[in-house]
């Protein structure tokens, strides 16, 4: 399977896959049509549950995590990951509404690679996805 980005043509397997983690939808959507925009190709979940499984099964290139999920907090999703052989080295990006200097210094401490507060602006999400995926 093809698409067109721009004037670039990639197949789907060359794409990076990103997982992006959220419980509000909006904030799903708004990261989608960021991975959309930079040629990524990705899955969604709403629950830390479901994220772990679907890091585990398809090993995303990059993780979007939310913090504050309604079944997992995202320190012990990424606890969870990094302990996991499978996981252990996929780059996690905290999506956060924690933005406190010691919530982000705790969130690194737990594993997280980097760390973007929301509301962010869209070019800000663009930088760290072209950060971590090329």
């Amino acid at each position: 399977m093809e698409f067109s980005l721009g004037d670039s043509i990639q197949s789907v397997a060359q794409r990076p896959l990103v997982l992006a983690v959220d419980d509000n939808e909006d904030n799903l959507i708004l990261i989608s049509f960021t991975l959309e925009l930079v040629g990524c190709a990705f899955l969604t979940a709403d629950t830390g549950e479901t994220a772990i499984a679907l890091a585990q099964s398809h090993q995303p290139d990059l993780i979007l995590l939310d913090i504050m999920l309604p079944d997992l907090n995202g320190i012990e999703i990424v606890t969870r990951l990094r302990q996991d052989p499978r996981t252990k080295k996929i780059p996690i990006v905290a999506v956060t509404a924690l933005a406190r200097a010691e919530d982000r210094a705790n969130i690194i401490a737990a594993g997280c690679n980097d760390y973007i507060t929301k509301p962010y602006v869209v070019d800000d999400l663009e930088v760290i996805l072209r950060r971590y995926l090329n």
